[in-house]
């Protein structure tokens, strides 16, 4: 049977083939794949681009022999205030709206960073001009953490139970594109006016980008509606006004084997996508364009294959590939980065690329998997607390910890010990996590139908949704509606 056909054979939640959904429906969910990849394209193509530009900003703003440092101290001040964007936001997303917030966090990050690219450096304003930076970086900060979890939490409402995999893979192939996008943007720059250009101002050029691409991420997601899940627990008066206390009454072990999993996924998506040229630059021994080539390279070759591994999810489960992936960064870590060291380009590019199919594998299929943990109520909050504290905690040092490592130690294997012992950690939350391909989430029952009503005579009857045997999504018990 060819893809084609099988696919036009995937029932959607309220069983209609893909073949016959109507227009307006295949509409509304392009719109939703394109408003979510997109803005999350723009909050690491942002990440990225200050990375990229790091020492440059260092010279505009933070002038003498710490400069470097302290912009990095900059970046690192606003993983500080994600959880907190994540406190405010999601809980705020599972009141008002998924929509809302996610034109709100878009807004919040557009505004700030391309600020940045007009900011008066040192010389001009003295001690106002870092001031200024960190205040936009805080802003930045802020809105991712309700940026990511309100995307994934759109895109795992609205997709298709039998494509929501292939569908929230898109997300993450914006994460991937934003990379590789500034990456290639500031290595271009780079070539054609040099060092010395950059330092005269070019710097700025990728950071103006940003409002176009925030621009038509906004005019998107302005268009969208709330999921019909939201919508029908609205209608139903089955949201809470006090999502917080709920989540933390009821759900801690959920945030508990989010953030071990989390723990896996951002180390590795940090290890790759940021800290791997510094690695091949300061370690390895690569110039700088030569790493950043690299990398775009290893990039291309990630948004190849996400999307089908995340349509491979669909078809045989998440945790199938979650465990492989986890498995493989404890047992292929050391390998890959001894492949690293070799003299032949060939080995390094083997090395590199064991890392990085391993970290796509990850990023398949982790914004269908993660939604899924939470009832309808309290996901938005649960995914955006959870998440960054883990990210705050651990996805926001990897570049400082494996550097201050390795000129404390000389020990160049550090970031495969560390891949290592996060993939111990990751596959423990993976172990809890029970398998939710193919089923409607917790609270996207279609209105109406049979499957509903079900599930609201036992939430009469015995006081949780039927769906889940242990009054959770996600995770315990035999069976989740996840």
């Amino acid at each position: 049977m060819s893809e084609s056909s099988r696919d036009e054979k995937i029932p959607t939640p309220d069983g209609i083939d893909m073949s016959r959904m109507p227009p307006e429906d295949k509409r509304t969910l392009k719109r939703a794949i394109g408003g979510s990849a997109l803005g999350n394209a723009v909050e690491w193509f942002d990440y990225g681009v200050y990375s990229y530009v790091s020492v440059y900003i260092a010279n505009a703003f933070f002038p003498g022999e710490w400069g470097v440092a302290l912009t990095f101290a900059t970046l690192a001040l606003s993983f500080v205030f994600r959880p907190l964007g994540g406190f405010v936001l999601g809980p705020l997303g599972d009141k008002i709206g998924r929509q809302h917030v996610m034109v709100l966090t878009i807004i919040m990050m557009t505004i700030p960073t391309t600020l940045i690219g007009v900011l008066p450096t040192y010389a001009t304003l003295g001690a106002l001009a870092p001031i200024l930076l960190l205040l936009c970086r805080m802003v930045q900060g802020f809105s991712t953490g309700g940026e990511y979890g309100g995307a994934a939490v759109y895109m795992a409402e609205s997709a298709p139970d039998k494509r929501r995999g292939f569908c929230g893979s898109f997300l993450e192939l914006g994460t991937v594109a934003g990379t590789a996008t500034a990456a290639l943007v500031c290595t271009i720059l780079l070539v054609l006016v040099g060092s010395d250009g950059m330092d005269a101002g070019w710097w700025r050029l990728p950071f103006l980008l940003t409002l176009p691409l925030g621009a038509v991420a906004l005019w998107l997601r302005m268009k969208l509606d709330e999921p019909e899940a939201f919508s029908a627990a609205t209608s139903r008066q089955k949201t809470t006004k006090k999502p917080f206390r709920e989540l933390f009454r009821g759900y801690s072990k959920q945030i508990t084997m989010l953030m071990a999993f989390v723990v896996l996924l951002n180390i590795g998506q940090y290890m790759v996508l940021t800290y791997m040229p510094t690695y091949l630059a300061e370690t390895l021994g690569h110039s700088e364009v030569e790493s950043n080539f690299m990398l775009i390279g290893l990039l291309a070759a990630m948004m190849i294959v996400i999307t089908p591994l995340g349509r491979l999810t669909d078809s045989i489960g998440r945790k199938p590939v979650l465990y492989t992936s986890a498995i493989g960064f404890i047992l292929l870590s050391v390998p890959a980065f001894m492949l690293m060291h070799a003299e032949a380009a060939g080995w390094q590019i083997v090395g590199l690329a064991i890392i990085a199919l391993l970290q796509v594998m990850l990023q398949s299929c982790v914004s269908a998997t993660l939604p899924a943990i939470f009832p309808t109520q309290v996901r938005f909050s649960g995914f955006a607390i959870g998440y960054n504290i883990s990210t705050a905690i651990f996805g926001g040092t990897t570049a400082a910890v494996n550097t201050f490592v390795i000129q404390k130690t000389g020990f160049e294997l550090f970031p495969a010990i560390y891949l290592v012992a996060a993939g111990v950690i990751g596959l423990i939350g993976i172990h809890f996590f029970n398998e939710t391909a193919g089923r409607p989430i917790d609270g996207t029952t279609p209105p109406g139908s049979e499957d509903e009503k079900l599930a609201e005579m036992g939430y009469d009857l015995i006081g949780f949704n039927a769906n889940s045997t242990d009054g959770r999504s996600g995770i315990g018990g035999k069976h989740t509606s996840g």
